[in-house]
């Protein structure tokens, strides 16, 4: 069982939520951080603070103050005037993982949204009605702007869903459910399209598909060695204590316990060759790095399935700050990195197949 609002998201768990092997419940803790949140927000409104997002309009508007009676249309409206993504679908899957991700941000307490809203999320993701999502619109440095807006659209009862794993109009699944669209107010709108869900969403299906490739590199390294007859003292433990990298070491020990009984390499043990190609006594230095950018994307990414990333965060009713947690370049850069990672054992595993030629 995981609690949002008590327990910490990992990759892991996401990906259990995902698949339905791993039950998610909205935690006592939870409700408190929420209500409490939403009481700031209410509070702001009842006494006129100027605060952005709140009662004020947004970018180059944001001196421009909203009346309460305005309030909850300018909710509607930001998520309409966002909606704005072109091109095919995302996969259903990361569009479920968006909303996972956002749950567990929104139930930090931070965000001002009423308790009402999470319930409903937590519906879609529970019942596997997941709204359908563009897959090109995010600009990353204003957060996931229009990816949001969709993902949230059916909340008002407008949009698209994947329903039994047809695409159909909001307002039919309402019907079926007899669902009533939401009434967002102050601040909600702007909580749910703010935020880095989007990018977050790859980052996790990026961590879980390059660990897969990762432990397959390792052995399908340790059966290229095997059969071009290569040397197996390079895995050795004493070699790489002294140049002690994390990945490294994890690929030398790996692939050192795949071979070491191999009655293939004990055949070479007395042959005359100094040394074997790169592509084969390299593999712990280049599998090793792409673990190592690994490691560092899983890193920042279970910092951010824990973050609160839209703006401005309600500390209190007299304690908002408008800053930048939104932009997405925490993640960006590790993206990148894994990226070239990902093609580096594609490229190694490429050159033992030229020495086995």
């Amino acid at each position: 069982m995981f609690s949002y609002g008590k327990d910490l998201l990992t990759v892991g768990k996401a990906i259990q939520i995902l698949n339905g092997t791993l039950k998610a419940t909205l935690s006592l803790e939870a409700r408190t951080n929420i209500l409490q949140s939403q009481q700031y927000v209410e509070s702001i409104v009842a006494k006129h603070q100027k605060v952005y997002g709140i009662n004020t309009g947004f970018g180059v508007l944001c001196d421009t103050v909203i009346s309460e009676a305005q309030t909850k249309t300018l909710q509607y409206n930001l998520l309409c005037s966002h909606s704005v993504g072109v091109g095919q679908p995302i996969a259903k899957d990361l569009a479920k993982l968006m909303l996972i991700c956002k749950v567990q941000s929104l139930t930090k307490g931070f965000s001002g949204v009423n308790w009402a809203t999470v319930e409903r999320i937590l519906w879609h993701i529970e019942k596997d009605i997941i709204p359908v999502v563009p897959e090109k619109g995010s600009v990353g440095a204003s957060g996931d702007l229009a990816p949001l807006a969709h993902l949230f659209l059916p909340l008002l009862g407008l949009g698209e869903v994947f329903d039994e794993n047809k695409i159909v109009p909001t307002v039919e699944v309402f019907s079926k459910y007899h669902l009533a669209p939401l009434q967002l107010g102050a601040k909600e709108g702007l909580a749910l399209i703010n935020g880095t869900q989007f990018i977050l969403a790859h980052a996790v299906t990026g961590v879980t598909r390059l660990h897969y490739c990762l432990e397959l590199a390792d052995v399908i390294g340790a059966i290229s060695l095997e059969a071009l007859m290569g040397s197996i003292k390079p895995f050795e433990a004493r070699l790489h204590q002294v140049r002690p990298f994390r990945g490294n070491q994890l690929v030398a020990q790996r692939i050192y316990h795949l071979v070491k009984d191999s009655e293939v390499l004990k055949s070479h043990v007395d042959c005359e060759r100094v040394q074997d190609p790169y592509s084969l006594r390299c593999m712990p230095q280049v599998h090793g790095a792409s673990r190592n950018a690994w490691l560092h994307l899983k890193e920042l990414t279970e910092i951010e399935l824990n973050a609160v990333t839209d703006n401005p965060i309600v500390f209190g009713e007299n304690d908002t700050i408008s800053g930048g947690n939104f932009h997405s370049q925490p993640l960006a850069l590790p993206l990148d990195y894994a990226t070239l990672a990902a093609a580096e054992i594609g490229n190694i595993s490429d050159r033992r197949c030229w020495q086995q030629g």
